[in-house]
C-alpha cells in the first residue's frame, strides 16, 4: 500500500532526522526510510563513539599524569574492554534519545531500503521511492517533496581495503576488541590525527603517513605545524611528503608491512601490527536510484543550487552526500536550510566558510573562516593577531601552556575573516568565533565583550584586541 506524505527523507543520519522534526514542526507529515540506526555515521560510526574513545584517552592520559597535579596514583590499568563498553552504552543512550524524538513528532520511520524511481503510477514526477524490507517485501513511499540524505562511507585505497585483522578504516577501528602494540594510519587529516592521537594516549605506538607537506591540509598553516609538533613531542612519528606504496602492501609475522617513498626519492619500508586507512569520505550515491532522474552528480557528489535544490526542484540533497563540509552540524543545518525552503520560509544560504570546524586531538584545534592563505589568494589586505594559552591562568591550571588563538581580519572593513586555535578545550571556544561572524561583529567588539576570570574564553578577547596589538595580557 503506497504511504503518502509531504517530506520524505532518504537516510536518518543527523541531518535525514533533523530535517524530519523540523518540517514536522511546520506542520509537514513526514517519512523516514533508513536502511540501518537512526543517527547514521555521526551516532553509531563517527563523532559520537570516536569522542567517547577519545575521551577515556584523554582521562587515562591525566591519570598517568597526575602526579603533576599533587595526586599520587598507584595500579592505574587501562581495561579496554570497559572503555569500549563506556562508548557503546553513550550511543545506545543517544539512540533511544532520536528515536523518542521521531515518536514525539509522529514522524513515520521506514525501515528499509530505499530507491528513487521515475514518474510512475504512483506520481507524474520522479521523487517517489521504492522501499525493500529485509524480508524482501516491497512498498512505495509517495512525498510531495524528497530530501536526500544518503551520508557517506569512509573512502579507502585500492589494494588497501578492511580485510577483518589488520587493515581497518575508522569505522573497523571503532569495533576493536583489543589495542594493537603499533599502528599504521594512513592520512593526516581530522580522522587521522584524532585517532593518533587517540592510540598515542591509549599507549599504541604510532606513525602517520600524510601525502601533503603537513598534517591537516585544510587548515591554517600556523595550527597545522603546532598540532604535528605537539603530537610529535608525545611520540607520534609523521611522515609527510610521503607516497604509499601500496603494491608492497604485504603480512608477515602477524604485522603488516609496506613500503613509502620519503622525500629525496628514499624508500623506508614501515611495520606495525594494524593499519588505519583514514584519507576522507565518499558519498553513498550509487544504488540509491538517481538514474531515474534528472540529478546530476559531480565528482562523486550531488550537485545542488544555494538552497539545497537537486536537478529536479522539489528533490533536495543535504549532507555528506553533496559534499562541501562532511560535518555532522553542517548537515543538520543544510537539511533545516533545506525544510524551511521548500515550505516557503524565509532563508539564507549557507556560507560554508562560516562553517565551525574541530579537530577533537589532546590538545583540540578549532576554527571558523578563512585560512591566512586563503584569504591573502582572495585578494583580502589582512592583518592578524595572535595570543598564547601560556598567557591564560585558566590554561595553566588545567595543567597547559601550549597553543593559541589566532584572528585573521579585513584591514580596510575590520571585518572578521578567519578564527584558528589550538589548545585545551578550544572545541567549546569556537562558538564565540562563528556567533561573532555571524553577526558581523569587528575584532574590537568582541575584544570589548566581558569575559570571565579566570576562563578559558579570555583568550578570545585577547586575540581580537591582539589584531589591532592591544592585548592586555602581553
Amino acid at each position: 500500500m503506497p504511504i503518502p506524505c509531504d517530506v520524505a527523507i532518504l537516510g536518518g543520519g543527523t541531518g535525514g532526522y533533523v530535517a524530519a522534526i523540523r518540517a514536522a514542526q511546520l506542520g509537514k507529515k513526514v517519512v523516514i526510510i533508513e536502511k540501518d540506526k537512526l543517527g547514521g555515521t555521526c551516532l553509531h560510526r563517527g563523532c559520537i563513539p570516536s569522542k567517547a574513545l577519545l575521551k577515556s584517552a584523554e582521562m587515562y592520559a591525566e591519570i598517568l599524569d597526575s602526579e603533576s597535579y599533587g595526586i599520587e596514583t598507584t595500579g592505574a590499568a587501562l581495561v579496554f574492554p570497559k572503555v569500549q563498553a563506556r562508548k557503546d552504552a553513550i550511543v545506545d543512550q543517544l539512540h533511544k534519545g532520536v528515536q523518542y524524538l521521531m515518536q514525539k513528532n509522529k514522524i513515520e520511520v521506514v525501515h528499509a531500503k530505499g530507491r528513487v524511481i521515475g514518474p510512475s503510477i504512483f506520481s507524474p514526477q520522479s521523487g517517489a521511492v521504492a522501499v525493500e524490507f529485509e524480508d524482501g517485501e516491497m512498498d512505495t513511499v509517495v512525498p510531495t517533496n524528497l530530501i536526500i540524505a544518503t551520508g557517506s562511507r569512509p573512502r579507502m585505497l585500492p589494494g588497501l581495503e578492511p580485510d577483518g585483522r589488520y587493515i581497518m578504516s575508522s569505522d573497523e577501528a571503532l569495533r576493536m576488541d583489543e589495542l594493537p602494540g603499533s599502528i599504521l594510519i594512513v592520512g593526516g587529516g581530522v580522522i587521522g590525527l584524532e585517532w593518533a592521537s587517540m592510540l598515542n594516549d591509549f599507549g599504541v605506538v604510532v606513525t602517520v603517513i600524510e601525502a601533503a607537506d603537513h598534517v591537516l591540509p585544510a587548515e591554517d598553516e600556523d595550527v597545522a605545524k603546532e598540532m604535528q609538533r605537539l603530537l610529535g613531542k608525545r611520540g607520534v612519528r609523521f611522515l609527510t611528503g610521503a607516497k604509499l606504496i601500496t603494491d608492497s602492501y604485504r603480512t608477515e609475522d602477524q604485522s603488516v608491512h609496506i613500503d613509502v617513498q620519503l622525500a629525496g626519492d628514499n624508500l623506508e619500508t614501515l611495520t606495525a601490527d594494524k593499519m588505519l586507512v583514514s584519507i576522507g569520505r565518499q558519498a553513498n550515491v550509487e544504488n540509491i536510484g538517481l538514474e531515474n532522474t534528472d540529478i546530476k552528480v559531480e565528482r562523486g557528489y550531488i550537485t545542488v543550487n544555494k538552497y539545497l535544490q537537486t536537478g529536479e526542484g522539489h528533490i533536495y540533497a543535504i549532507g555528506d552526500c553533496i559534499g562541501g563540509l562532511q560535518l555532522a552540524h553542517a548537515a543538520s543545518h543544510e537539511g533545516i536550510l533545506a525544510v524551511n525552503h521548500l515550505a516557503g520560509e524565509s532563508v539564507h544560504p549557507v556560507e560554508t566558510h562560516r562553517i565551525p570546524r574541530c579537530v577533537y586531538t589532546r590538545p583540540e584545534a578549532a576554527s571558523i573562516g578563512f585560512t591566512e592563505k586563503e584569504a591573502r589568494e582572495r585578494g583580502y589586505e589582512i592583518k592578524t593577531g595572535k595570543f598564547p594559552f601560556q598567557a591564560i591562568g585558566k590554561s595553566l591550571i588545567h595543567g597547559s601552556r601550549d597553543g593559541f588563538v589566532k584572528v585573521i581580519a579585513d584591514n580596510k572593513t575590520n571585518d572578521i575573516l578567519g578564527v584558528h586555535m589550538i589548545g585545551t578545550h578550544v572545541t567549546e571556544l569556537i562558538a564565540e568565533a562563528s556567533l561573532a561572524q555571524m553577526l558581523d561583529a569587528t575584532p574590537w567588539e568582541v575584544g570589548q565583550t566581558i569575559h570571565p576570570h579566570p576562563s578559558l574564553s579570555e583568550i578570545m578577547g585577547e586575540a581580537m584586541l591582539a589584531v589591532d596589538g592591544k592585548a592586555i595580557g602581553m
